[in-house]
């Protein structure tokens, strides 16, 4: 069934690919971003990849009258909730705009879904709630492990809304935890697109498959792993933005919120993440051995059964297309796209 959708942070990384992915499901959805971590064409861009006009409007997440004046005009069944800051390392940096941004926004949300009696809500939520989980892989019932403020916000966020349903039974939230999201749309029109330099692996190492940057710095080669590096569960962006679409079809047909992993339950080492991107790229991709980071665990895997239970969710693609299809996205940028 059709719905119209909130789509907050829908013009960033994974909530482009999500609006894709609920366009193509036939939903009705209307973006809200503040441009903060995302770039100004995406809505153009997302136009050339769904054929019909972008829904957007430009502003923070948590002003209320924005909100508020989103819910007025709208008619919104649900809300897809993607904005927030994201980066562990600068999150240790800048706790209180983490608590600003990602406690504060949410609070504000919700606010305004509640006076206007809007009670779906898709949280955006992170395998960072685990910290250094103690199995792997890693079930949905794992403790919370707070190692950084980043993290804390997504507990505090999964904490404040399972209260929140707690107390009044009308609302229904599917909370999605990440593991590691990778590649880009097959379009080439859409991808990850950091400003910076890059905290995650795979857009390091496309940077330096361009030539922007030296060398990879491969954290510790002595870990318990196949390989002695660390090993991650890294699932493509397509296949992440489709768990949304089930997830918030599930809330919209059954009114039962859900808790589950996002992941394919298989990990892949940091050189092997390597080898792929230069099959991909064929490209030199120099890297250099160094110490382990402090907190890194050595293997972070998804325990993914939940996910394929709850939502009949299945991942699609595997690290070679997400590699490809990286590659495809930097060099099509690159070439000033």
């Amino acid at each position: 069934m059709a719905s119209r959708i909130l789509l907050t942070g829908g013009a960033g990384y994974i909530g482009s690919h999500t609006h894709v992915a609920l366009v193509a499901a036939g939903h009705d959805v209307v973006i809200l971003d503040n441009f903060s971590n995302a770039r100004r064409a995406v809505p153009e861009r997302l136009e050339q990849i769904t054929g019909k006009p972008t829904k957007m409007i430009e502003g923070d997440v948590r002003d209320p009258a924005t909100l508020a004046a989103i819910f007025k005009t709208q008619a919104i069944d649900a809300v897809v909730h993607f904005a927030a800051l994201k980066a562990v390392g600068e999150s240790m940096a800048r706790p209180l705009d983490y608590f600003d941004v990602n406690i504060g926004g949410l609070t504000t949300l919700l606010h305004a879904m509640e006076a206007a009696g809007c009670r779906r809500l898709v949280f955006s939520s992170s395998a960072t709630v685990y910290g250094v989980p103690d199995e792997a892989p890693t079930a949905e019932t794992a403790p919370f492990r707070a190692m950084n403020p980043y993290g804390q916000t997504k507990i505090m966020g999964e904490q404040m809304l399972g209260w929140l349903q707690a107390a009044n039974p009308e609302w229904a939230v599917g909370i999605l935890r990440y593991f590691n999201p990778a590649g880009a749309h097959g379009s080439a029109l859409i991808g990850e697109d950091p400003r910076d330099i890059p905290n995650n692996l795979m857009p390091f190492v496309a940077k330096v498959a361009l030539g922007e940057l030296p060398r990879i710095s491969v954290f510790g080669n002595d870990y318990d792993t196949p390989d002695g590096t660390g090993v991650r569960d890294y699932i493509h962006v397509e296949d992440l933005a489709r768990g949304h679409v089930l997830s918030l079809e599930k809330l919209l047909s059954t009114g039962q919120g859900h808790v589950v992993n996002l992941g394919t339950g298989r990990g892949y080492s940091v050189l092997e993440v390597i080898a792929a991107y230069r099959r991909a790229s064929n490209r030199d991709l120099p890297h250099v051995i160094t110490d382990r980071r402090p907190g890194d665990v050595p293997i972070y895997v998804a325990r993914a059964d939940r996910a394929a239970e709850v939502l009949g969710f299945q991942t699609e693609k595997g690290l070679d297309e997400m590699c490809a299809s990286s590659w495809k996205w930097v060099s099509n940028m690159a070439g000033g796209a």
